[in-house]
C-alpha cells in the first residue's frame, strides 16, 4: 500500500510515519528527512538545497522527485511506502503518480492531518524548548518565524493537494488535534478501511 501523508508543518506526520511504519512494516519515505541528509553530507545535492530548506521554502520538484525515484527502487518500497510531507505541490503530486504508474503502482490513499494554526505554532515554540533543555540545537527550518512562512506556503501550494487527492476518492481526513495514539487510531481506521 503506497499512501500520502499531508499537512501543514508541525501537524504530526513525521511521528504518525514512524508510527505506522513500525505497525504496517511500510518505510517511511520523508523527503525533509532525505534532503536534510544530503544537506549533512555536503553532496552538491545537499548544498544547492540548504539555502532553500533553511527559508522554509520547497525545493525543485525535479530534485525531490529523483531522490523519491532512487528510494522507491530499494527492496524495502517493494510493497508499499510512506510518503511523508511529499508531494507538497499539484505538480509533484502528478510527478509522484507518474513515477508509480511507471512502476506498476499507485497511491491508495491520501490521509490530510487537520490542525489548526495556533497548535502548530505552541508545538514548535515546545519543541524548541524540549530540544535546547536536552543541550540540542534546533534545526534552522524549526523556528516560529520559519513556521510562520512554512505555513504560508503550505496554505499556498501544498492545500491544492485536498481537492487533487478528493477529485481521486482518495482523501481522508484525520483531526490531527488529538493525543498522538488518538490521532494513530484514526488513522489506522482509515487504513483498514481501504485495504
Amino acid at each position: 500500500m503506497n499512501l500520502v501523508l499531508f499537512g501543514p508543518p508541525g501537524a504530526g506526520k513525521g511521528t504518525q510515519a514512524k508510527l505506522l511504519m513500525q505497525a504496517r512494516a511500510l518505510p517511511q519515505l520523508s523527503t525533509g528527512d532525505m534532503l536534510r541528509a544530503a544537506i549533512s553530507s555536503g553532496s552538491p545535492l545537499g548544498l544547492q538545497c540548504r539555502g532553500i530548506m533553511d527559508r522554509g521554502d520547497l525545493v525543485s520538484n525535479e530534485i525531490v522527485i529523483r531522490i523519491i525515484a532512487e528510494r522507491l527502487d530499494e527492496p524495502d518500497c517493494a510493497t508499499g511506502a510512506i510518503f511523508d510531507g511529499f508531494p507538497r505541490t499539484i505538480g509533484q503530486a502528478e510527478a509522484l503518480d507518474r513515477l508509480l504508474q511507471s512502476r506498476g503502482r499507485k497511491i491508495h490513499v491520501a490521509i490530510e492531518l487537520k490542525i489548526n494554526d495556533e497548535m502548530l505554532l505552541q508545538r514548535a515554540e515546545s519543541r524548541i524548548r524540549e530540544m535546547i533543555a536536552s543541550g540540542q540545537v534546533p534545526r534552522p527550518d524549526d523556528t516560529p518565524e520559519t513556521l510562520r512562512n512554512r505555513l504560508e506556503v503550505y496554505y499556498r501550494k501544498t492545500a491544492p493537494l485536498i481537492a487533487y487527492y478528493r477529485n481521486q476518492d482518495k482523501l481522508r481526513t484525520v483531526d490531527g488535534m488529538g493525543a498522538i495514539p488518538e490521532v494513530a487510531r484514526e488513522i489506522a481506521a482509515v487504513l483498514d478501511s481501504t485495504a
